[in-house]
């Protein structure tokens, strides 16, 4: 599955329990991030290359740990937005590039992994 509607992923958090591995995904509407935030447990969405500042303001609020480990980019806004993510870890190991000020808010959050050289 490379995309998500929004009442495929209602579905998912109607379903409760972990959701099915979403790695093969490559886009996430805003809507469908916004009814994703709601599934609580482990969301994987790994085959994510870039993310929208609203649908990371939605998944922010996500229960459980988050993966974004295909990030290929991600902008300050949604980076600081991340960074306030409580509800688990969040795995942004695959970003090869971040500003100085979206690595610095990240890593003000304990629960965010980084790539080594973010970690500074």
């Amino acid at each position: 599955m490379k995309s998500l509607t929004v009442e495929q992923a209602k579905a998912l958090v109607r379903d409760r329990g972990d959701a099915p591995c979403l790695k093969g995904l490559t886009t996430l509407s805003d809507d469908a991030a916004n009814a994703l935030a709601r599934h609580r447990g482990y969301l994987s969405l790994d085959g994510l290359t870039a993310l929208s500042d609203a649908a990371a303001e939605a998944l922010a609020q996500h229960k459980g740990d988050l993966s974004f480990n295909g990030l290929a980019t991600l902008s300050d806004k949604a980076a600081k937005t991340l960074a306030k993510h409580e509800g688990g870890v969040l795995s942004l190991g695959g970003l090869p590039t971040l500003s100085a000020e979206a690595a610095a808010a990240l890593r003000g959050n304990p629960t965010v992994c980084l790539p080594g050289k973010f970690q500074r």
